[in-house]
């Protein structure tokens, strides 16, 4: 039983859904304070990587490691699926960077569904919050939790908890941070649902609502002549998944050249825009209020690296820019 079994009004009977490692973390606070985790529904297993490998999920890996109740349904408005999720008597579901589900399956708990979203609702509804936090040049986000409704991300806030973006943060380093943040706040709303406490509370819409998309391979384009700090922004937004790109033209030779690791140098100068300028140590890229210092990239075909090490096999001509 949790560790708050004195004070809670009810007993939980939970159902866990999730997919990735951000998932895990919020799995794992609530078996570590003793709470009944009937079972976990995650994503079937898919191919993945060159040989088209079926790979588990990390939610998947961590149910099976515990011994929990694992269910992997392909539909989730199939009967069967529905029957035994049923069977499970469930009386609290608790979502995180799952699918959207339809109303037999969120409204079936007597406690509801409640889902931990890693941003500040209402804005960045969708289902890249933690890249578009950063593109867009937030210095702050958060985690939510809510009800589940009809409708994506627009139910009822449970809680939130805020926490800052660091300047040079990345996309990378704030889902780790935002990741144990919302394990917290998923084991608060829980104790609080225990003890019967919550008071949710509906979204006010904003007169701008920023969203937060799925992010496809256009949006990870550089513009290199844009400013300098969107620029920047775009960088880390998408690093280290899923990754700024450019096209390197070298002589004849155009090349995918992804970008992970940068500093940026404001400066005045006559170079043309997208120019690469490089020596045996350092390569970095003319904008217009500056340079781009590239520190970790991967050319197509390549492994990511340091940039002094692809420097170190790789000839840059004097005509050498991106685009």
């Amino acid at each position: 039983m949790p560790t708050s079994s004195n004070s809670d009004k009810r007993s939980l009977r939970i159902v866990f859904m999730g997919t990735p490692d951000f998932a895990v973390a919020g799995l794992n606070r609530l078996l570590e304070e003793g709470y009944e985790v009937v079972g976990v529904i995650t994503a079937p297993d898919r191919p993945a990587g060159r040989g088209r490998k079926l790979q588990q999920s990390a939610v998947k890996k961590y149910a099976l490691k515990n011994n929990l109740r694992l269910l992997q349904p392909t539909n989730l408005k199939d009967g069967d699926f529905i029957k035994e999720l049923q069977s499970l008597q469930a009386n609290l579901q608790i979502v995180v960077a799952f699918r959207m589900l339809p109303k037999i399956v969120w409204n079936m708990p007597a406690y509801g569904t409640f889902n931990l979203h890693a941003s500040l609702l209402p804005d960045y509804r969708g289902a890249a919050p933690i890249n578009w936090a950063i593109l867009n040049g937030e210095s702050e986000t958060g985690v939510t939790t809510f009800f589940i409704d009809e409708k994506i991300d627009t139910g009822q806030i449970i809680l939130q908890e805020k926490v800052a973006i660091g300047p040079d943060e990345t996309a990378g380093q704030l889902h780790d941070k935002l990741m144990l943040l919302g394990s917290e706040l998923i084991l608060k709303t829980v104790q609080m649902i225990a003890q019967d406490t919550v008071r949710p509370f509906p979204q006010i819409e904003p007169e701008e609502l920023k969203l937060a998309p799925k992010i496809y391979k256009e949006t990870c384009e550089i513009d290199w002549k844009a400013d300098l700090r969107t620029i920047y922004s775009q960088i880390r937004g998408l690093s280290p998944y899923p990754t700024a790109w450019t096209t390197l033209i070298n002589a004849d030779e155009k090349t995918l050249l992804k970008i992970y690791e940068v500093e940026i140098e404001h400066d005045v100068h006559d170079h043309q825009v997208g120019q690469v300028i490089a020596d045996k140590k350092t390569m970095k890229v003319a904008v217009e209020n500056g340079y781009v210092n590239l520190k970790k990239i991967q050319l197509q075909g390549k492994k990511v690296m340091p940039v002094v090490d692809l420097l170190n096999g790789l000839e840059l001509t004097k005509n050498a820019k991106v685009r």
